[in-house]
């Protein structure tokens, strides 16, 4: 029996949120000396946040279809600019040099940014879940970095590699993925107290606090 979740709907459209502005950000590679990293990466992390908080509250299924709504609006959204870029622009509109060069996604950006968000985000809802039923609930800390850990990997690699393999330097390409993974890692880490009033204020508001124990993993099915 479904019940009527009071907040499902408003962290949803958060979780959406983050994932489209992170993927406009991204068009920018930002240095901070010992961090080299494209600018979503400031806001993606929270985008794993949500995820824990979702499988954490709501369980896998619900996480899932969240995970499927993000991953539909940020094709739409790619398509949009695609579109948009290759259209004619008018005759006394002089910018389309500077719209190609930040919103103008080629198919391969388009299919390392879909591929590694939805790979990581269910590779994290997975760990999360098999961890808390094998916990029994416990050590929400460990649980959280920990999926937080396998899905960043997951994602920052299949998206630097398939995104700019054989574009960038070799040398680049490494200290983008390790740049990456640890500070978002880190992001993780240090909003794992935020994490914790969150779920907890949830669990008690919606009256859910899911365990899968008997749920079909497949991200693919419909059930």
């Amino acid at each position: 029996m479904n019940k009527n979740y009071k907040y499902l709907s408003a962290i949803s459209v958060f979780f959406v949120a983050v994932l489209l502005i992170s993927n406009v950000a991204s068009s920018k590679i930002i240095d901070l000396g010992y961090f080299v990293f494209d600018g979503g990466t400031l806001l993606f992390p929270l985008s794993y946040i949500f995820g824990d908080i979702l499988t954490e509250v709501y369980g896998y299924q619900k996480t899932k279809q969240v995970i499927w709504l993000g991953f539909i609006s940020a094709l739409l959204m790619s398509l949009v600019f695609i579109v948009v870029g290759v259209l004619p622009a008018a005759s006394d509109w002089h910018n389309q040099d500077a719209y190609n060069k930040i919103l103008g996604l080629t198919p391969r950006i388009v299919i390392a940014s879909l591929l590694a968000y939805s790979l990581g985000q269910f590779f994290n809802a997975f760990v999360l879940a098999k961890m808390k039923v094998l916990t029994k609930g416990k050590w929400l800390w460990l649980r959280t970095i920990s999926s937080t850990v396998i899905g960043e990997l997951v994602d920052s690699f299949l998206f630097i590699i398939i995104a700019f393999f054989g574009i960038l330097p070799n040398s680049l390409l490494i200290t983008l993925i390790i740049s990456n993974y640890i500070f978002k890692t880190v992001i993780e880490i240090l909003f794992t107290p935020l994490t914790y009033k969150a779920v907890n204020f949830l669990k008690k508001r919606e009256q859910e606090d899911y365990f899968d124990r008997e749920t079909n993993f497949n991200p693919f099915s419909v059930k």
